[in-house]
């Protein structure tokens, strides 16, 4: 078996979220894709207003753990998360971050920058 072939998934469990993931998922993901593309793939229709680029924040996302594994925003996803709605210091654009690691706990913010969603 080749080391492409080798490559372990990361585990990605996503924290329930009473509109978009109510009983929260997990599943296994491909290191190096895009998390909002593993997110959608998987059945959490997340926000993203700008086709997945990084010039909005409603891909907003909390990295609860596995943040460390997984490369550091940059100045355009630090400018644009200041548009975020409940930024705190795991906060990440999905669309910036490629997975990585043996496994990623999300949590999904209440509301996203385009809709106020209730509880």
């Amino acid at each position: 078996m080749s080391d492409a072939h080798a490559r372990a998934t990361t585990r990605v469990r996503v924290l329930p979220h009473a509109q978009l993931c109510p009983a929260g998922t997990e599943f296994d993901a491909q290191p190096g894709r895009k998390l909002v593309d593993e997110l959608l793939a998987h059945g959490v229709a997340i926000e993203h207003a700008c086709e997945k680029v990084g010039a909005c924040a409603t891909c907003h996302v909390h990295l609860r753990q596995g943040a460390e594994l997984v490369a550091p925003p940059g100045d355009d996803e630090e400018d644009q998360l200041d548009g975020a709605w409940g930024l705190d210091a795991q906060s990440r654009l999905s669309c910036c971050v490629r997975v990585k690691g043996a496994e990623l706990v999300i949590e999904l913010p209440r509301f996203s920058r385009n809709h106020a969603r209730e509880k």
